[in-house]
């Protein structure tokens, strides 16, 4: 193995339809713990990284929102340069409801604005989305947001979606790794010019050991680790990455993924380790706080 660098190099920044720029890998903070998230954010902030993932569903934008400003990241200069995601609950969805939340979050997160805000999950059992994107697009002509997006949309949910506002999300966050590739998903995106930014990267943890060896081999002739290549795999399919770390040194492994390249044979190996069995949860029946 490689002896990691004290910081995570350059990221590149993926252009989005809206012609902004996200970088394209960020720190995901889901299922940090809240004692553990300022320090967790701060640590990520201090290696390098400058874009955050948070939502009203994690329970810790506070957090998130001390770390900001303790690191001086909540204003100025400083926050021009630092990309904050975060998301509506699925229980706060609606017109007024996405106002009052919304008032709420920017609050905890010590913010003028936030670079993108999600709808969650689309719950087509009792669809909300085109309300909650009128009051996405308020808060955008206010300047308080700057990109709209959403996570877990399938192409059926898009395309009723753009039917009912006329608009496509920038970005379409779902679960997304080398064993639940979502390619019809990924496809449909790119057709739309929606941005594919991956949730569960490594499906937490469970891909470290697919595919019977091959992982381990490609990371062997890089010297690299098994994640480093997935996560490496996913930056040439040109997917924005969030994957999760508490640990500095494992910050700065997920992120330093620019000094080596899969040779197209390796590349189509990690392709063909697409399965049928997703990490998480199904869009068609599931709704998140």
């Amino acid at each position: 193995m490689l002896t990691p660098p004290a910081v995570i190099p350059p990221t590149p920044d993926v252009i989005l339809s809206n012609h902004t720029n996200i970088p394209q890998i960020g720190l995901g903070v889901l299922r940090v713990e809240n004692a553990q998230t300022q320090p967790v954010v701060e640590s990520a902030i201090e290696v390098g990284y400058r874009h955050i993932d948070a939502a009203a569903g994690y329970g810790n934008e506070a957090e998130v929102g001390e770390a900001l400003a303790a690191t001086g990241f909540a204003q100025g200069q400083q926050r021009v340069d630092m990309w904050v995601t975060t998301k509506l609950k699925d229980t706060e969805q609606g017109y007024d409801s996405a106002l009052k939340a919304f008032d709420r979050q920017i609050g905890l997160l010590q913010l003028d604005y936030v670079d993108m805000y999600m709808i969650h999950w689309p719950t087509p059992f009792n669809w909300r989305s085109a309300e909650t994107w009128k009051a996405f697009d308020r808060l955008r002509d206010e300047g308080r947001v700057r990109t709209l997006g959403v996570c877990n949309f399938l192409p059926e949910h898009l395309e009723r979606l753009h039917s009912e506002t006329g608009e496509y999300p920038a970005v379409n966050q779902i679960e997304l790794h080398p064993t639940w590739q979502q390619r019809e998903v990924v496809e449909y995106c790119r057709e739309k010019g929606i941005a594919i930014e991956a949730y569960s990267p490594i499906a937490r943890g469970a891909d470290l050991t697919a595919g019977d060896g091959v992982l381990q081999r490609i990371a062997a002739s890089h010297s690299v680790s098994v994640a480093q290549v997935i996560l490496r795999w996913h930056i040439e399919n040109g997917t924005i990455i969030i994957p999760k770390s508490v640990h500095r040194e494992r910050q700065i492994e997920n992120a330093s993924l620019f000094g080596f390249s899969l040779t197209g044979e390796e590349h189509a190996a990690v392709d063909a380790l697409d399965s049928t069995v997703r990490a998480g949860h199904d869009p068609l029946t599931f709704t998140y706080a």
